[in-house]
């Protein structure tokens, strides 16, 4: 039986992994939902399924009318076209107000806890940092860092480390300086022997989440002493730290937050933290998410009719 929820705010965020969906209504805080994540093609990311399935969600949480949403996307400056993003999304939840923004943007709104200055490392399967002051003049700060996928970038990343990983791994076996024995055998011991290495983690649209999967055994290598492991881990905490400095950069008194699965990795997390401190800065633990961020935004905007507004990473329709 539907229950009369007319006029509830929905917070919504994409990512490859999966689209998730949170309603708030009059006090009431909806559960999370969940449905199946981007779907990319040749025309990019098809936002029309996404919509149709948090149409499907809403109806099914009993949510006949949206007041406003806002709409969380990975891949939104690259992957699809955001003015047909804002008019799909509204098409297809019937929103009176909607705004699609970065998940970067979502991200930063949920580690701060509200729309203030500051930036957010992202550390998962990719790495991306972002920052803002959440200003409106040409002299304000939105500084996307990184984020550029496993082949060009996403340094610190958990596919980063894992191909780190197993490059040292191949080294050993080929003999060549830097390599590790330790590694060669965890690699093994996943991915089956080095000849099938270059399929399994070069091909597919699952290579960074493959390369991802190693991580974890290159942080135990570390901790266990592997001295190449080691490297590879603080490295990796050092390039996130330069992410979310440079995402900062310009920013009066920013609050400075990070996230993602690869940070419980301690070697990471201790670099990063390191780094952070020599230059003077210190972290602030994280409030939430990119979906508490887009629920946050999509309460503000049906509040208030609207939220800081960029040409790249906020949409309002």
């Amino acid at each position: 039986m539907s229950v009369d929820r007319s006029g509830a705010v929905v917070g919504v965020d994409v990512g490859g992994s999966g689209l998730r969906l949170q309603w708030s209504y009059a006090g009431e805080l909806g559960p999370v939902l969940t449905a199946p994540g981007a779907r990319i093609g040749s025309g990019g990311v098809d936002v029309a399924a996404l919509a149709a399935d948090a149409a499907r969600l809403l109806r099914e949480g009993g949510v006949d009318e949206v007041a406003a949403v806002c709409w969380s996307q990975r891949g939104l400056l690259f992957l699809s076209d955001p003015v047909e993003v804002v008019r799909t999304v509204s098409s297809a939840l019937g929103a009176a107000r909607t705004a699609v923004v970065s998940d970067a943007v979502a991200s930063l709104v949920g580690a701060l806890g509200g729309v203030r200055p500051g930036a957010v490392v992202a550390a998962g399967s990719g790495a991306v940092a972002f920052g803002s002051d959440f200003g409106s003049k040409d002299t304000s700060v939105w500084r996307l860092v990184d984020g550029w996928g496993h082949v060009l970038g996403d340094r610190g990343s958990a596919a980063w480390v894992g191909l780190e990983g197993l490059r040292a791994g191949l080294r050993f076996h080929d003999g060549l300086p830097g390599g590790s024995e330790r590694l060669l055998v965890e690699g093994e011991s996943l991915f089956g022997v080095t000849s099938h290495w270059p399929r399994r983690v070069m091909t597919g649209s699952d290579a960074p989440a493959l390369l991802a999967s190693f991580a974890p055994r290159v942080a135990d290598a570390a901790t266990a002493g592997d001295p190449v492991a080691s490297r590879i881990c603080s490295t990796a905490g050092e390039s996130l730290a330069e992410s979310l400095l440079s995402a900062a950069r310009g920013i009066e008194s920013p609050v400075l937050v990070v996230t993602g699965g690869l940070l419980g990795a301690e070697p990471v997390r201790a670099a990063l933290e390191a780094a952070v401190a020599a230059a003077g800065a210190a972290l602030t633990p994280a409030v939430g998410g990119a979906l508490d961020g887009a629920l946050h935004l999509a309460t503000v905007l049906g509040e208030t009719g609207t939220i800081p507004r960029h040409p790249a990473y906020v949409h309002l329709g």
